[in-house]
């Protein structure tokens, strides 16, 4: 792979952002950037509904989190996979959408957090809202306009593995068309 290459892979939650992206900067060799509220809830010792109302209320949460993700990732040679990575890095060479209905993602999440899925339906539309309203506040940005990216994937046409080799497949094209 280049020596600067950088992946920036985004999506909704319950799209598998951090599985994938892990699976991708594992099997093409790049460092792995993927900090979120969850891990920022983990090191306050406080519940990630907790981190996220903090958030709402301060954006300074929000601004820490993403320069340190944009810091991390200017290095090169790594993938970051993120709720914005696809709108903060801007030099990325490859950016990838992973897409889903609420409906699957809610199924995802009521499956990972061992929820019901009303449960799980309900809080992801309400973070979707929340976050919808959060960036575009916070950096005038659309969390739903995607469309200027170079790859969108469809997460419910297979699993983890389909999505990754996707992006996989997608890396190695643009490497050999430099």
């Amino acid at each position: 792979m280049s020596s600067n290459l950088k992946i920036a892979i985004s999506g909704k939650s319950g799209c598998g952002n951090t599985t994938v992206s892990k699976f991708v900067a594992k099997t093409l060799g790049l460092r792995h950037i993927n900090f979120t509220f969850r891990d920022m809830a983990r090191e306050k010792r406080i519940t990630f509904e907790q981190m996220c109302a903090l958030a709402e209320k301060n954006p300074e949460h929000d601004k820490f989190l993403d320069s340190m993700l944009i810091i991390l990732s200017s290095k090169g040679n790594c993938v970051l996979g993120s709720r914005l990575a696809i709108w903060h890095l801007k030099d990325a060479n490859l950016k990838v959408y992973l897409d889903a209905s609420i409906e699957v993602r809610s199924m995802r999440i009521a499956k990972r957090e061992k929820i019901p899925y009303d449960q799980a339906y309900k809080e992801t539309q309400l973070r979707d809202k929340r976050d919808h309203s959060r960036y575009m506040h916070l950096y005038n940005i659309d969390i739903n306009n995607y469309n200027f990216v170079d790859l969108i994937v469809d997460t419910t046409k297979g699993d983890q593995h389909y999505v990754a080799e996707s992006i996989i497949k997608a890396a190695r094209e643009l490497e050999f068309s430099c």
